[in-house]
């Protein structure tokens, strides 16, 4: 019997010996592999994430008050439009764009996603805010000059703070 555990017991320490340094192996591998699909899928995720970034920066560029009026103007009767007329073309701008743009946030943190959805509802809500705030019987002229004006006085933006976060996240991902 001593005989038989003079040699099973140094095989059980070999085999043991080569389990542990098979099994460190493998883990070693997995991890390999692991790295090498992380870098593959961020060669292709990458560049749709900077498109996100690009189409987001956009977006809040497109929802500012002067970039809206603007391109309300393009149409040929705006002169004749009223308050009403332009605050809902306004509104609906804003939520066309929002709308357009929502399967972006998967590429951005939530922390800027929010940003850009308080970007959003603080200019709906200022274009209604400036809409009520006229006198009786202003123009939509009157309308879009208190915009524009009113705009410019009350300092940082969210849409400036929405693309500054949005900026400093994609410099982070160079």
């Amino acid at each position: 019997m001593i005989e038989i555990l003079k040699y099973i017991i140094p095989a059980l320490v070999v085999v043991l010996g080569v389990w542990i340094i098979q099994h460190a192996m493998f883990k070693n591998e997995e991890r390999k592999r692991q790295f090498e699909l992380k870098r593959e899928s961020q060669k292709s995720i990458s560049p749709i994430r900077m498109r996100a970034y690009e189409r987001l920066s956009l977006l809040l560029e497109r929802t500012e008050p002067e970039a809206m009026l603007k391109e309300l103007m393009d149409d040929r009767d705006w002169i004749n439009k009223t308050v009403m007329d332009i605050q809902r073309e306004l509104l609906q701008r804003i939520r066309i764009e929002f709308d357009h743009n929502m399967s972006q946030q998967v590429y951005v943190s939530d922390e800027v996603w929010q940003k850009i959805m308080l970007a959003r509802d603080e200019m709906a809500a200022f274009v209604n805010q400036m809409a009520i705030q006229l006198k009786p019987g202003s123009t939509g002229v009157d309308y879009m000059k208190t915009l524009i004006q009113a705009y410019h006085l009350n300092g940082e933006t969210p849409h400036e703070t929405a693309l500054q976060a949005l900026k400093d996240e994609a410099r982070s991902l160079l």
